[in-house]
């Protein structure tokens, strides 16, 4: 034990005048009142060993008083264990991440106790320590920081306590200690982030909600981005269960509009996930809010799931041929789902090839360098280009120099033949193939599959869609820039192929076409995400001048940093957006489209840290980082301040010297009454 103001025990002094009060009182006579007569009987005889007890309990009680008294004011403490030599402001970061609504073990949100625990850190220090949160620019004092730390909520757009951390660190090089408050979950926590400086001290602060179910919509996907109305849409709902428990019969619910358009039950079992398919829909040709809500207990942050589906827009085909019948035209010019055009390559339209979904170039003789130019730029934005060989010989070298181009590999030209070209049988396609998905119904006979005589091979592609009976490939993906490129193996005439008449010609065709769309916008967005990309058309932005784009929910109404390019909105999500829903893009008070945004679903896996799990992550090579356990009887403050400051004991002093004030108070009125005596009846 250490004295703060050692100089006060000369207070000690002071116990001598109890001591002469009581030796005075031992030589003071006791007056004894009594009648006449009646004492005889009723006289309380006070012997002097009782006088002497009370007496010495009376000065004991004193004495105790007067040395508590000096002691509290000298300021006892119990020295620290550990040095507290650290400069700088104190960091306090609280993780408001959705997963932290989670009950913990005194049924109480854990994001709650964060707070409580937060708020009690300047008990902890000296009355002049500054504290930083993070968003705020401002060192702030004791009560300013447990006023700001009050206002602190959940928030989907919230960032993530690592990165709280890092952001602190960058913006302010005086942070001298570090608390942490969070749920460290194992999918975003990495002890690697966390600083090394032997000057920063990092207190890890875990917060662990009780063992539970948590199932939640992990992603919704569609077969196709091309959405036809009218049509059924066959949608793919993956629920996923982040908790350590199962959830047996778990409702789900999907509605379009508001509609419900489906309704099932299924158990999902701990950390493992559950699919789903069902069909949809959609009338009209306007976007639909949809969502999926689910029956989950006692986590219910993330029981709905928002998204949207739009019918899609035609999708542009563009024809590159030097012939005016080809057979692509009858596949695609007299379906309404296609705006289709062609044009030869000495008048190429390279302004609609920049915008075109799917490209075709069929047996070209040559390939100028403006084409092949025009076919990577429309490849980096995500386009899709199907080539068909000629049959020709003389323009191999402008073929090479644009496979080159658009990153296709080594490819090999076969020899041209002397005679006729010797045909092979094209392989039967694999219904697991997800390119023939739902274009073979049922079960099928034995087919009689199209032949076809390869002007060029290779030896590796992105993906095999059909592939002939030798082996080699005949329609193959390559991946190239944000889109693809489709290559036939063989032309389509000239005696190389009878793919064009075969029946198996019209559904590639419509496959390739299918996935060549792209939609304008993404199914849902996390709140989290950051930055968005929205297609809105060239000219959207030309009309609209250089009015805003503003996200608008019920009354909410947000402005995000945006830029408009080449027909493209990016915009930042504002980090006062925290809700889930749907928002709506509007310009001038017209609406662009509506956005779904939900949380992040990392934040549904439950699974996190423990403090014994921490403390072995972190290991023994990292002395500047601590582990404080909440609820084991002491706040984190009060540990940090037994182990960091010293434990202060002038409170107790305080308490016993009142005690000792009771006892004495207490033992003069119980033991100091005396009885009178009663006066006796005197007979006349």
């Amino acid at each position: 034990m250490t004295f703060t103001y050692p100089w006060f025990l000369w207070g000690l002094l002071a116990v001598v005048i109890p001591i002469a009060i009581h030796l005075f009182e031992l030589r003071r006579p006791q007056r004894l009142v009594f009648t006449n007569v009646g004492f005889i009987r009723e006289i309380k005889i006070v012997t002097a060993r009782q006088r002497k007890v009370k007496q010495w309990l009376i000065l004991l009680a004193r004495i105790f008083f007067l040395i508590f008294l000096v002691l509290m004011f000298c300021q006892p403490f119990i020295p620290a264990r550990k040095s507290t030599a650290v400069a700088g402001e104190v960091v306090a970061v609280v993780d408001a991440s959705p997963s932290m609504q989670v009950l913990g073990n005194t049924d109480q949100p854990i994001f709650e106790r964060a707070l409580s625990e937060a708020r009690d850190l300047p008990n902890a220090y000296a009355a002049g320590t500054r504290f930083i949160l993070p968003g705020h620019s401002e060192k702030l004092a004791a009560g300013a920081f447990q006023t700001e730390i009050d206002k602190l909520a959940i928030s989907g757009n919230a960032v993530s306590a690592l990165g709280a951390v890092q952001r602190v660190k960058a913006g302010n090089d005086k942070v001298g200690q570090l608390f942490i408050f969070s749920d460290f979950q194992k999918n975003s926590f990495d002890a690697r982030m966390l600083p090394g400086d032997s000057t920063n001290q990092v207190f890890l602060v875990p917060l662990a909600g009780k063992p539970t179910q948590n199932v939640f919509v992990d992603s919704v996907m569609l077969d196709d981005a091309f959405v036809r109305a009218g049509a059924d849409i066959p949608l793919r709902i993956r629920l996923r269960n982040g908790g350590s428990l199962a959830a047996p019969d778990c409702q789900v619910k999907v509605f379009v509009g508001k509609r419900q358009v489906a309704a099932y039950r299924t158990t999902v079992q701990a950390q493992s996930t559950a699919v789903s398919v069902i069909r949809v829909r959609l009338e009209g040709n306007n976007i639909q809010q949809c969502r999926i809500e689910l029956e989950d207990f006692p986590v219910t942050f993330d029981n709905t799931y928002f998204f949207t589906l739009q019918p899609s827009a035609q999708i542009k085909v563009l024809d590159i041929s030097n012939s005016e019948t080809a057979n692509t035209s009858r596949v695609y010019s007299n379906e309404p789902l296609f705006d289709y055009a062609s044009s030869s390559a000495q008048n190429s339209d390279y302004r609609r090839l920049a915008t075109a979904n799917l490209t075709l170039v069929q047996e070209l003789p040559q390939v100028g360098t403006g084409l092949r130019e025009a076919l990577r730029a429309n490849l980096q934005k995500g386009g899709t280009v199907v080539i068909v060989p000629p049959a020709s010989s003389g323009g191999r070298s402008s073929y090479d120099q644009l496979f080159r181009a658009l990153g296709l590999g080594a490819l090999q030209w076969e020899p041209v033949p002397q005679g006729p070209p010797v045909l092979q049988d094209v392989a039967e396609p694999s219904v697991q193939n997800p390119f023939f998905r739902e274009v073979f119904a049922g079960q099928r006979r034995q087919a009689v599959m199209p032949k076809a005589a390869p002007v060029i091979r290779w030896s590796r592609s992105t993906t095999d869609v059909l592939r002939l009976r030798g082996g080699d490939g005949y329609l193959a993906g390559f991946a190239s820039g944000r889109g693809m490129v489709y290559l036939f193996a063989a032309p389509f005439g000239g005696g190389y192929s009878d793919f064009s008449s075969h029946a198996l010609f019209v559904p590639v065709l419509y496959r390739l076409a299918m996935q060549s769309y792209r939609a304008n916008q993404g199914l849902a967005y996390r709140l989290n995400q950051g930055s968005i990309a929205v297609e809105l058309g060239k000219g959207t932005g030309a009309a609209a001048g250089e009015s805003v784009v503003k996200l608008v929910k019920d009354s909410l109404t947000f402005i995000p940093s945006q830029r408009l390019q080449a027909g493209t909105l990016r915009f930042e999500i504002p980090p006062s957006m925290r809700a889930p829903g749907f928002y709506t893009l509007m310009r001038s008070g017209t609406p662009l489209t509506t956005l779904a945004f939900n949380f992040d679903k990392r934040e549904s896996n439950l699974t996190s840290y423990s403090a014994a799990e921490l403390r072995q992550l972190i290991g023994p090579n990292r002395p500047n980082v601590q582990v404080y356990e909440a609820g084991v009887g002491q706040s984190v403050a009060a540990q940090y301040k037994a182990e960091r400051v010293g434990m202060p004991l002038w409170r107790y002093c305080l308490w016993l010297a009142l005690a000792s004030l009771l006892a004495e108070v207490l033992l003069l009125r119980l033991l100091g009454r005396t009885r009178r005596a009663q006066p006796a009846a005197v007979a006349a």
